[in-house]
């Protein structure tokens, strides 16, 4: 038998001997690395290195008091107790990881910005790590930037995962796809596999009780805690799209204890934690017209996709889907296989409806493609790299879906959970959307998880001791604008921030107007006047335009005050950094660093999906 073939049986062997055992009582518990109250031993630490992290973080004595060191280039990192059951302050702990960019201006010092990056389930550790130094500069060298991996999620412990290894998630998360037309059984098999994932995680928790634990409440409860342990009494906090549901939370649970706090890519409250799901994709096809409007207006040379119309821009497209409902497209690349069939272009445009700044001139080039029956582009735009089982403690990012799972569904009341029931929700989501057979899944993914009581699940709502700024984009695929909107209402005295693009999350599209209105918020308490738009750089088309003029900005070879054409054929001027920031702010020789921290933001992804076969979140 060769290798390959030994570690493929092997590896089934392991995953039926794991469900075949259900039952019989003698499961493997969750895999949780929690340190011993009243010990000096931490069980499991010696497996809390990853081979993909450059940091030992076991090296870290968690405490009580926040104790940073040095770690990675130029951040401090701490690892941070809090109580995993609030109602029982001195039992089993959670261990939090945390990392901060520190304040360069001890002189005006104001204490921590904490970030939430979204998910649930995403890193603020990753997140501060990539986007630290742009946050720094952008609101200015007072603030301490702070991020932290909640509690369940990557390097925090107790760390959720449902499976006893690698080899096992991989192979049982293989065959799922997130579009529910794909098949005529697509949303039994998601129904079905819930149910699965459901008992597993019930299972393997049986003598712990961690996964009541693990929800948006007491992650706000931590929020709090680390501020505190910061010497501060109240929150500075910025948070996109499930940050945004963790932010109103603290909002609505601790009013009087917000300082600052920026809600960017707003989630309807309700709508979360009743597990409806449906008022998220409100602008999704308004997001993918915009794709068709950008395209022709940006003409051949830009757009590669480009037609006579918008509207025919969207019927050669639907042309697409029916050809490879038919026919799917086979792709070898250098490093993996596979097909683009039809689930694999609505999940890629999908995607790219989250950063249409960076991926709509992709996503063009490879419908064009597709048209020639070249899949490359298009498969390469979501393509994985090859599993490869290794033996390499296995902790730190592997548990995301896991940990976002867990968070959803303990965060909301208990749905029926037939399948008659996933099949009414199905229907009726589908006339709310066409983009609902992308995103049912979330909710039905509830269908068997054990219900726990007694966490926070509302009302989101509350008089605060400063008003919030809340962020939505105009055609936002999955938080639309009208969710900011209907928050707002909720939460007396605070206002919202519009930006003229698509995409989700403001920092998806480059606009120093946003990111000055921030700025002069977190530092000053200054709120934009309600009704304020900004708008943004350039279209999704002319991105590369507007880099190499910041580039000859940067470079002095052109006046700052007369790049223009950034908008094919406009003359919209690229003004200094001295006019788009406020003055006040920011000192006049910033400027240029100041517009390169906001493009630089909006060329990498926030919160951007990129398995191909997993359930799609905020």
């Amino acid at each position: 038998m060769g290798l390959r073939h030994l570690f493929l049986f092997l590896s089934f062997v392991l995953v039926i001997g794991t469900y075949f055992s259900w039952g019989n009582g003698n499961d493997k518990a969750l895999d949780f690395v929690v340190e011993v109250p009243g010990s000096n031993v931490e069980v499991g630490a010696e497996n809390f290195i990853a081979s993909d992290d450059d940091f030992d973080w076991g090296k870290i004595k968690p405490s009580e008091n926040l104790s940073w060191h040095d770690c990675y280039d130029g951040f401090q990192c701490a690892r941070f107790k809090v109580p995993l059951n609030y109602s029982e302050p001195e039992g089993r702990p959670a261990i939090l990881a945390l990392i901060r960019l520190e304040a360069s201006d001890s002189d005006d010092y104001r204490g921590p910005v904490l970030f939430n990056p979204g998910g649930p389930g995403g890193s603020g550790v990753e997140f501060v790590l990539k986007r630290g130094r742009n946050f720094s500069t952008i609101l200015g060298p007072r603030f301490d930037i702070v991020g932290f991996d909640p509690r369940g999620v990557s390097r925090s412990l107790p760390q959720v995962s449902f499976y006893n290894s690698r080899v096992e998630r991989e192979l049982w998360s293989f065959s799922t796809v997130r579009e529910l037309n794909h098949s005529n059984h697509g949303l039994a098999d998601t129904w079905g596999k819930a149910l699965v994932t459901g008992r597993l995680a019930a299972e393997r928790d049986l003598d712990k009780d961690v996964l009541a634990h693990i929800n948006t409440g007491n992650t706000a409860r931590d929020m709090l805690s680390i501020t505190e342990a910061h010497g501060y009494e109240k929150l500075k906090y910025w948070g996109f799209s499930y940050g945004t549901i963790l932010g109103a939370t603290f909002a609505a649970m601790f009013p009087d204890k917000v300082e600052r706090l920026v809600i960017d890519g707003v989630v309807d409250s309700v709508d979360y934690y009743s597990a409806g799901w449906k008022t998220n994709l409100r602008d999704t096809s308004a997001t993918l017209q915009d794709f068709f409007d950008f395209c022709h207006a940006a003409g051949p040379s830009k757009c590669a996709f480009y037609a006579s119309s918008p509207s025919q821009i969207g019927q050669n497209l639907f042309e697409l889907y029916s050809s490879l409902k038919k026919k799917p497209i086979p792709v070898r690349t250098d490093k993996s296989y596979g097909l683009v069939d039809y689930a694999r272009l609505r999940e890629t445009i999908f995607t790219a409806l989250y950063v249409p700044y960076t991926q709509f001139v992709d996503l063009a080039q490879g419908l064009a493609d597709l048209k020639k029956e070249n899949g490359t582009k298009l498969f390469m735009m979501k393509e994985r790299d090859p599993f490869q089982c290794n033996c390499s403690p296995d902790v730190f990012g592997q548990n995301t879906e896991d940990a976002s799972h867990a968070i959803s569904c303990t965060d909301a009341k208990p749905i029926p959970g037939s399948y008659e029931d996933a099949v009414k929700y199905f229907e009726e989501a589908l006339e709310f959307s066409e983009w609902s057979s992308v995103w049912t899944g979330i909710r039905v993914s509830c269908s068997a998880w054990r219900a726990s009581n007694g966490h926070f699940q509302g009302p989101v709502e509350g008089n605060t001791s400063f008003p919030l700024l809340m962020i939505g984009n105009r055609a936002d695929p999955v938080t639309p604008l009208a969710s900011a909107q209907k928050m707002s209402k909720v939460f007396p005295g605070s206002v919202v921030l519009s930006q003229d693009s698509p995409g989700h999350c403001s920092l998806s599209a480059p606009s120093p107007c946003t990111q000055s209105y921030v700025a002069a918020y977190f530092v000053n308490g200054t709120l934009p006047q309600p009704g304020t738009w900004c708008p943004v750089i350039g279209t999704p088309f002319n991105q590369d335009d507007a880099l190499k003029e910041l580039d000859l900005l940067s470079s002095g070879c052109t006046d700052k005050q007369e790049i223009t054409n950034l908008n094919d054929g406009q003359q919209r001027t690229f003004s200094s950094a001295s006019s788009l920031f406020p003055s006040s702010l920011f000192s006049e020789n910033d400027d240029v660093k100041l517009l390169q921290a906001v493009f630089d933001m909006s060329r990498d992804s926030i919160n951007l999906p990129t398995r191909s076969r997993l359930p799609l979140h905020i």
